[in-house]
């Protein structure tokens, strides 16, 4: 049986957010890469979503950082991760500035539905990682990791789908080293997406939806 993951204990609460002072608005663009911050120069429309067919719901801005990518950060990781909660309970979360953390995409079990909760121009916290939440896009997924019926045929041929456009887009090739658990993102003490997460399955579908059926899992 899996170890309670990070995540299962992240979603009984958080930690404080620190608020942003009067003097960060000042910030010239010299501050910003001195701090290896990027800056927020491209045109943001509300409710905007960058995959044709999901619904926005916004996370809290304390979940993620305002960013340009993928012009000031490369992208080319897709991070699959399980929400060890049901949908409803993830928005939640990722809606609550105490939890410290969203992902840019949740997709429901019973029937494939996806809401996108960060612009992937943008970093959200999920990977747990600095540098591969700067690099990559993370799709959640409701369900547990000892629960194998919640990884529905619905649920993968959706996220495959969208983790394919995503692979279009940034030209991220479509292989095990780009298409990650979030239990592999260096440094990560959680264990989704679990041992019930079929990756051969998965991998399949992606391709599919690429039509790119030369490729390896």
């Amino acid at each position: 049986m899996a170890s309670i993951s990070r995540r299962a204990l992240l979603i009984g609460g958080g930690s404080g957010v620190a608020l942003a002072t009067a003097a960060a608005v000042t910030w010239d663009t010299t501050s910003r890469l001195w701090w290896r911050l990027p800056g927020v120069d491209k045109q943001r429309k509300e409710g905007e979503v960058d995959q044709p067919g999901v619904r926005w719901i916004a996370a809290s801005e304390a979940n993620l950082r305002f960013a340009d990518r993928p012009d000031d950060y490369v992208i080319d990781r897709v991070v699959i991760h399980v929400t060890e909660s049901d949908f409803r309970t993830a928005v939640k979360v990722f809606r609550d500035p105490l939890h410290a953390a969203a992902s840019h995409y949740l997709v429901r079990a019973s029937d494939g539905r996806t809401v996108q909760m960060v612009r992937e121009l943008d970093v959200a916290y999920h990977a747990g990682n600095r540098g591969w939440n700067e690099r990559s896009i993370g799709i959640e997924h409701e369900g547990f990791v000892n629960r194998p019926q919640n990884f529905t045929e619905a649920m993968y041929r959706s996220s495959a789908r969208l983790t394919a456009r995503i692979c279009e887009r940034y030209r991220i090739p479509v292989d095990r080293e780009h298409i990650v658990g979030h239990n592999e993102v260096p440094g990560a003490d959680h264990t989704d997406p679990g041992p019930h997460w079929d990756w051969k399955r998965y991998m399949r579908y992606v391709r599919e939806a690429r039509g790119d059926r030369a490729g390896r899992a």
